[in-house]
Order: C-alpha cells, then structure tokens, then sequence
C-alpha cells in the first residue's frame, strides 16, 4: 500500500520529534465546510437577544423601583363632591407641614376624566356618573417606608377620615413580580443555549474523530500525544466558533436595534427606563467570546476522553 506524501515524510523523518504543526498536516480540519459555525451563529444570535432583554428588564425593574422608593398617593374616598374636595384640600394643607413631605401635586379633574374616559366613554363627567376620589400624588425625602406611611394616615385621619395612603410602588408588585419572571426566564434561556451550543461541538467533535480514526492512530505510533491531537481539533472548532459567534452577534444587535425603536415609539415612561447602558453592551459583546470559549473547552474535553478510550 503506498503512504501517503505527507506521511512518507514523516516516517522518513521519524527520528525528530513529532510537532503539533506536524500532526495538524495529518489530521487536515475543513474550516466553515459544515454546520457548525451556522449552529454556533442562531446560538449566539438567539443567547444576545436574550441576555439583551434580561438586562433590559433588570434597568427597567432598577429604574422604576428608584423613581418610585419615595412616592405615595393618598386617594379621598368620599362620595359627596363637597365633602370631597374639603377634606382633600384639608389634607394638602396638613401634608405640607411634615417635614418628611418633600412635594405634593393634587391630580386635576381633567387629568382624572382623561384616565377614566377608555371607560366612561368622552364627555362623561367623572364626578357626577362615577364618585372619583380626589387624588393627591405626595413626594417623600426618603423610601416609602411603612413608618413614614403610617405618620402620613396619623396627620390625616382627623381632618381628612376619608383618606387612603398608599405606596405607589405597591401598586406596580406584580409587574415586578412578572418583570422578575421574565428574567429568571432570560437566564434560562441562556443556560439552555450554552448547553446546547456545547452539545452541537461535542457531536462535532465525535463526528470527526471518527473520520479521522485511522490517521489518529498513525500519529499515536508515530509520537504524537494526545494533547497535540486535541489542539488539532480545538483550534479548527474555535475558529468555526469564533466565525459563527460574529455573525450571530450582527443578527443579535440588528434583532435589539428593531426591538429597541418598536418599545421606544410606545412613548413610555417606564419603558424608556429599559434602556441598555454601556456595560451591558460589553456584556453582550462578550457573548461571541464566551461561546468560542465553551466550544474550546467542550473540544478539548471531548476529544480527550475519546482519545483515551480509542487508544
């Protein structure tokens, strides 16, 4: 049987050691030739607009939480308008004088009818078909805590019984809790892609050492160790990786600049505090570099343990 050029070369030259570079001309590896950097790209596309949008919704939970930590409202549940208004301008005057009372604005009646009118239909009036209670939006020095609130209803319950002092962000807990939600699903959505990418380069990995099998042997008899072998293979799956990785990174960020002016034309306060800061961009940035790194690891601990078990 005639060998090979390349292996008639090396038996030639048996008596020098035996290189990586060496062993890489046995053990050719096709670069882009199959589906792996395409697996490695719809990863890396669908693990950036996922962490994208956990970090996204960590700035909007932060923002909303901080905008909120010292604001309260205090509604006057009262059905008679008169008595109604008395006692809610009773109760601006008697919020003013707390000192941990650092602004008040009492909620026009147009502002309330706007609110009202999906439900009520236009030109209803609030304060005949319905009994709106007077609202009064109330900035603390500090966090809404259930002490300040309890000094807010002790200052009111006396001129104003009808009265009811909230937190405002008791209002959003569930939307928290459905925000929070969300980002537990984005993290597992991260997880899950990472496994998944590590799974498709330990099939890889298998699939070519198994056509390789022959030539593997050849270069064991000849000197080669098992951990040249393994950077074969590890250099050729990082740079599908690393190839794959950009080009999911482009689909990724091209996905959040669609994303990010559709929630953007909504107009909303709360959503534009979702926006993604500086560090978040290099954390996303680093995806592509955290996939080649796993695809290296998977690589080399695949090939390993089947280099052990073949030889």
């Amino acid at each position: 049987m005639k060998r090979p050029p390349v292996l008639a070369r090396a038996v030639a030259r048996s008596l020098v050691p035996f290189g990586g570079s060496r062993a890489a001309a046995l053990i050719p590896q096709a670069r882009l030739s199959g589906p792996m950097p395409w697996v490695i790209a719809i990863m890396v596309a669908l693990t950036t607009i996922a962490a994208a949008g956990g970090l996204a919704l960590s700035n909007l939970a932060q923002t909303a939480r901080g905008d909120l930590s010292g604001a309260a409202t205090v509604q006057i549940v009262e059905p008679l308008k008169v008595e109604r208004d008395r006692q809610a301008r009773a109760a601006e005057a008697a919020l003013a004088e707390l000192p941990d009372v650092a602004s008040i604005r009492v909620v026009p009646e147009t502002e309330l009818d706007a609110i009202l009118e999906p439900w009520l239909g236009a030109g209803a009036e609030g304060g005949d078909a319905v009994p709106v209670p007077a609202l009064i939006d109330v900035e603390l020095r500090g966090p809404a805590t259930d002490a300040r609130l309890a000094a807010l209803r002790g200052a009111l319950r006396a001129i104003a019984p009808a009265a009811r002092v909230d937190a405002q962000s008791t209002w959003l807990a569930p939307v928290f809790a459905a925000i929070r939600s969300l980002q537990y699903l984005a993290l597992a959505l991260v997880v899950l892609l990472a496994l998944t990418s590590s799974a498709a380069v330990l099939l890889a990995a298998r699939s070519a050492l198994g056509g390789n099998r022959g030539t593997i042997e050849i270069v064991h008899l000849l000197g080669g160790t098992d951990a040249q072998i393994a950077r074969i293979f590890q250099r050729s799956i990082a740079f599908d990786a690393l190839v794959g990785g950009a080009v999911g990174l482009a689909l990724g960020l091209g996905a959040i600049v669609v994303l990010g002016r559709q929630f953007a034309a909504l107009g909303s306060g709360m959503v534009a505090g979702g926006g993604l800061g500086p560090l978040d961009w290099l954390l996303i940035a680093a995806i592509p570099l955290a996939g080649v790194g796993i695809a290296m690891l998977t690589a080399r601990l695949t090939v390993m343990g089947a280099l052990r078990k073949m030889l």
